[in-house]
Formats: structure tokens, sequence, C-alpha cells
């Protein structure tokens, strides 16, 4: 009976995550098409013969959509980023050849990454509360380790410490290129690493 539960539960999940895959890779081609700012959560739910309700329970606004995503996208390409990262020394090279990869893909997602970053700064739950994470946290934690094991980085903090660090500049330098015209995302994200890594103290 137990085994027959989790089965039917393993289904209903399975049947739950097909949906937001749906839903999301619907709105995501009606983005694409028509603009973020011009495609209504209705305008989703019509696309994809879902009901509003249906589409509202799942996804409370469009930002959520993008959210999925993004996060989703992220988690599929984390196996083939690892196999080209495993070719730049682990610590600052690797850290550098990751933002690089990153930066490549902001250039394919500007035009809809400040309303993604707005509603992520928004929501200030707690991952416990159903906040859901990107997956960044993880990714600068583990690359970070790397080249403290290396000896390449510092280790007398944690690596999820320093990651954390890490994360809220990565924020700010999002933020600046993204509204500041005429910036290199590649650029500003070299800067920033260069910024955190070496700090501001003068060369001596």
């Amino acid at each position: 009976m137990t085994a027959e539960l989790t089965e039917q539960a393993g289904r209903r999940e399975r049947k739950r995550l097909q949906l937001l895959d749906q839903l999301a890779d619907t709105a995501w081609a009606l983005f694409e098409t028509e603009g973020f700012a011009a495609v209504t959560m209705e305008r989703i739910a019509e696309a994809a013969d879902v009901s509003k309700v249906t589409l509202y329970r799942h996804f409370p606004v469009k930002e959520a959509l993008l959210r999925h995503i993004f996060h989703r996208e992220l988690r599929e390409s984390w196996p083939l980023i690892q196999e080209e990262l495993n070719h730049a020394a682990p610590g600052l090279a690797r850290l550098g050849r990751f933002l690089q990869l990153q930066a490549a893909w902001c250039e394919t997602r500007k035009e809809f990454l400040l309303p993604y970053v707005g509603f992520r700064m928004a929501d200030t739950r707690q991952p416990h509360e159903g906040r859901e994470r990107s997956g960044m946290d993880r990714i600068f934690a583990e690359l970070i380790a790397q080249g403290q094991a290396a000896g390449e980085l510092r280790s007398d903090f944690p690596a999820a410490e320093l990651a954390m660090h890490l994360q809220f500049v990565h924020l700010a330098t999002l933020l600046r290129w993204l509204t500041t015209p005429g910036l290199s995302i590649a650029e500003e994200l070299k800067r920033m690493l260069d910024l955190v890594c070496n700090g501001m103290a003068a060369p001596q």
C-alpha cells in the first residue's frame, strides 16, 4: 500500500512538473515573438489552453514564468558547463571562465533579465518558506571550494560564505549592466571578479 501511494505521489509530481514546463514554454514563445511587456497572463492561459485559475495557481505573475525558464536552463546546461570549466584551472581561471559563459547567456536574455531580477529581489522569503533558488549560490560555492582545495583561494572562510559575498557583488554588477547603456557584461563581470579577488588596495 505504501509503495502504491508513493508511486501515485510520484506520478502526480511528474504531471505537475510537465504542466509547469508546458506553461513556461508557451509563455516563452509568446515573450520572444510579442515582447514580454505586451504579453498578458490571460494571453498565456489562452495559448496554453488552460484556465486562468490553473495558470495563476502555478505562476502568480509573468516574472514567475521567467524564473522557471531561467532556472531550468541553468539546471539543464550545468553538466555541459562543468565539462567546459574542467579545461580551466581551479580558482580564478575557472571562476572567470564561468562568468564568461554566463555573460554570453546574459546577452541573449537581456530583454528579460531586469523583470526577472526585480521579481527575485522582491521575494523576501527564505528557501524553507518556498523561495526557489536559482542554483547560482551552489555553483559559486562549488567553484570556490575547488579553488580552495587547489590552494588557489583562501580557505580561512567557508566556501559558502565567500559565495554569498560573491553573489551580492555579482547581482550589483548585473544590475549596473542592465541599467547603464553601453556597458559590456563580459567586461563588467571580469572587472567584478578582479575587484572581489584582489580588493581595492593600491598595488604595492
